[in-house]
């Protein structure tokens, strides 16, 4: 396991948010779960406040409101961001938002004094929380190396494969893949879709 760190799960009742916080605990991190209802957790700013690393597992609907109740709570941490622009009722198309991505808007929004990094867009919750395999690589995005690298290390932990994609803007490829792969689940009835990255590396990624 990387060095143990304090997580702050903000969503941590719902499917994925809550699959990442019992898969992290599993292997010793702390993890706060924050709620909005607090018989599920502490509230979402306290817990933010209490973390080293605060990950927003909510849906896109929840996403602007959540990143202004916690903006001053994150200066100077990593905020990983989960969050796909799924827009109801036609979540299997593509709808990016007008800024490019529901991450690089995280970003624009937290300013540059906080590290957003996206990763975990296409990982069948449900298979993760039942401790089952989970046939995907994680795309990791940021604009701060050694940001990418904490998260990569956190990707690990959970017995993913991590894959370092470039900066947040790179994020719009990730958070458009997932509307692709749930039009497949349903076209070929697969139980979680997710992707490989094939070739074999010849260098290690930075830092």
């Amino acid at each position: 396991m990387t060095d143990k760190k304090t997580i702050a799960v903000l969503g941590g009742s719902g499917a994925l948010g809550g699959a990442l916080a019992a898969a992290w605990k599993r292997v010793g991190h702390e993890v706060i779960v924050g709620s909005r209802n607090p018989e599920r957790g502490l509230p979402n700013r306290e817990a933010a406040a209490k973390a080293d690393i605060v990950v927003l597992a909510v849906p896109y609907e929840g996403h602007a409101a959540m990143l202004a109740e916690i903006k001053d709570a994150v200066p100077g941490k990593i905020v990983l961001d989960t969050t796909v622009p799924l827009v109801p009722p036609r979540v299997a198309r593509v709808q990016l938002p007008e800024g490019g991505s529901a991450a690089k808007a995280a970003q624009a929004f937290l300013g540059d004094s906080v590290r957003v990094v996206s990763a975990f867009h296409a990982v069948a919750a449900h298979k993760l929380a039942a401790g089952e395999p989970v046939e995907c690589d994680v795309l990791v995005f940021g604009n701060n190396a050694e940001a990418r690298a904490e998260v990569a290390k956190l990707v690990t932990d959970v017995g993913l494969k991590p894959w370092h994609g470039g900066s947040i803007d790179n994020s719009a490829a990730a958070e458009a893949l997932t509307s692709v792969l749930i039009f497949m689940n349903g076209r070929y009835g697969i139980d979680g879709a997710g992707f490989r990255i094939t070739g074999t590396p010849t260098k290690s990624p930075e830092p």
